[in-house]
């Protein structure tokens, strides 16, 4: 019986989004033997760079370098709505003070990492996993960092400022098109009928969440990193929205601006997403 290895993040909002599948309310394929991958983004990037698991969270930064590997499914993603990444500092900085300056990232494939260069010219960045990066910043060891996940939410809890919105960036760069920040992808070998297929079962994962809005976020606090429930809820509304159920022509069309974006500023290779 082939094996399906399923890679998603210990984050409260794929924990959400796999609910369905994990609690068992909804049935995967036949035929096929299942087993889950539970490793951060940046880790998830990086094995889909060699085509390593079959079915995987990627950012959307990292399609542009694994697009012969893989298909996009329709369910799944995370896209912000006027929100997205931020870039955080000790004390407010201007752009001005920040160009030049070090600015940590949570990884070179992230999305977060491709909006920076592509928003702020001349910032040097170095990586770093996403938990250490308010510390980093608030120690003075870099000028300022990029925070993705419940970081956008917490960073004030710590002592530090936002200075750069990269959500709010986009929205005006795109007239309001969602952000597209994380992705998931079905290996192409596998071929179109079994990523339609998954596609189908996750979706339905996605809608069983919805529908036991409790439970699930009960299942998501084990992810949740010792934040608290309410905080909890708000991140995994904001990322696991309309469009996680489907995209859309608004989910293609922002993915299309991120990659010819990306390429015009010689940022990423030429890019045409391949949607299922």
């Amino acid at each position: 019986m082939p094996s399906i290895r399923i890679g998603h993040t210990p984050d409260p909002d794929d924990a959400f989004m796999f609910y369905g599948l994990s609690s068992g309310r909804v049935k995967m394929m036949d035929n096929y033997s299942y087993g889950h991958v539970i490793e951060d983004i940046e880790s998830l990037n990086k094995r889909a760079l060699v085509g390593d698991l079959e079915i995987t969270a990627i950012s959307a930064h990292a399609y542009a370098y694994l697009k012969d590997k893989y298909f996009i499914l329709s369910s799944g993603a995370s896209m912000g709505l006027n929100y997205g990444p931020i870039l955080v500092t000790r004390s407010r900085k201007s752009l001005d003070e920040l160009r030049g300056g070090v600015v940590a990232v949570p990884g070179k494939y992230t999305t977060a990492a491709l909006l920076l260069k592509m928003a702020i010219k001349g910032v040097e960045t170095v990586e770093a996993n996403f938990l250490s990066i308010p510390e980093m910043v608030k120690q003075g060891t870099v000028d300022g960092g990029v925070l993705i996940h419940e970081g956008q939410l917490t960073y004030q809890s710590r002592g530090l400022t936002k200075s750069f919105d990269l959500g709010k960036w986009w929205e005006d760069q795109t007239e309001g098109l969602p952000l597209p920040l994380g992705l998931d992808a079905s290996r192409m070998d596998l071929g179109k009928d079994f990523a339609q297929a998954f596609n189908e079962v996750f979706r339905q994962s996605l809608r069983i969440g919805h529908e036991n809005m409790d439970e699930a976020l009960e299942y998501a606090m084990t992810y949740a990193r010792g934040e608290k429930k309410n905080l909890v809820k708000k991140f995994v509304l904001m990322y696991v929205n309309d469009l996680t159920m489907n995209m859309g022509e608004r989910g293609r069309k922002a993915l299309e601006f991120l990659y010819e974006s990306g390429f015009k500023r010689g940022l990423i290779p030429k890019t045409n997403p391949i949607i299922i």
